[in-house]
């Protein structure tokens, strides 16, 4: 494990993940996992890694108490008032590819992966529409002759 940020630090960007992808359904593994892959991407850039030390920083600072004592609609207004910061940013292009990328994601939203290698979606996975009802097929006579 990365000692690029201190655990208060690392808990403000699992938290700060979990506000950014806010999914009721989704366990605490995946958010950590793209919190790691986010440090793993700064330790290898110093220009992300001095955003996130920093934004992390004073992300703390946006109110009178820590980011991860803030309460969900808190959490996202003072995430919306940082929306298009380097910092934001920096994160983001990072963690929308690790986080869905999880397999563990993958079994919440029952995505089964990738089918090129099992002939494509036409023979596994088009005609699973089971939870839409059944087209509605009439034939017209006259459009038939």
């Amino acid at each position: 494990m990365s000692t690029l940020l201190s655990d208060t630090q690392r808990r403000t960007l699992v938290d700060l993940l979990r506000a950014a992808f806010p999914h009721s359904t989704f366990p605490a593994g995946p958010y950590e996992r793209t919190a790691q892959a986010v440090i793993d991407a700064a330790a290898t850039q110093p220009r992300l890694q001095a955003l996130l030390v920093q934004g992390l920083s004073d992300l703390d600072q946006q109110r009178e108490v820590p980011f991860s004592k803030l309460d969900g609609e808190t959490a996202a207004v003072v995430l919306r008032g940082i929306a298009d910061t380097p910092f934001f940013a920096g994160i983001l292009d990072v963690a929308v590819v690790a986080l869905y990328d999880d397999h563990e994601i993958w079994e919440v939203l029952g995505y089964e992966g990738a089918s090129y290698d099992q002939g494509g979606y036409v023979n596994r996975g088009f005609n699973d529409l089971d939870w839409l009802p059944d087209p509605r097929i009439e034939r017209y006579e006259e459009a038939s002759a």
